[in-house]
């Protein structure tokens, strides 16, 4: 059975909300914000620019600031949305992540 991970427990919102400042993160946030069927995903599963020890990095402090939860198989891991929780803490959050910047432009 695979392990589940997740780091809903003493974190605060400054947390939350650093975790969201890096635009790799952000943009990870966006596209499961997006997938309203809050299916699981690959890790690899994010066209994301960066080694995959640096995507490491960022899925850790996704989880530790009690964004999404880690599903551990063994020889991969799986990335889940934890989308009430975050809702229930922060009403609108996903939409404007999904609404993107106010001027337009994409991350990078």
């Amino acid at each position: 059975m695979p392990g589940r991970t997740s780091g809903c427990g003493g974190t605060g919102r400054r947390n939350r909300f650093r975790a969201l400042s890096d635009e790799h993160r952000r943009s990870v946030m966006t596209e499961l914000a997006a997938d309203h069927s809050d299916s699981e995903r690959g890790c690899n599963s994010f066209n994301l620019p960066i080694s995959k020890q640096t995507q490491t990095h960022h899925f850790r402090v996704l989880r530790e600031a009690g964004l999404i939860d880690e599903i551990d198989y063994g020889n991969r891991k799986g990335i889940r949305l934890r989308r009430t929780a975050i809702e229930k803490r922060f009403p609108g959050l996903l939409a404007l992540l999904e609404a993107g910047p106010p001027d337009g432009t994409a991350p990078h």
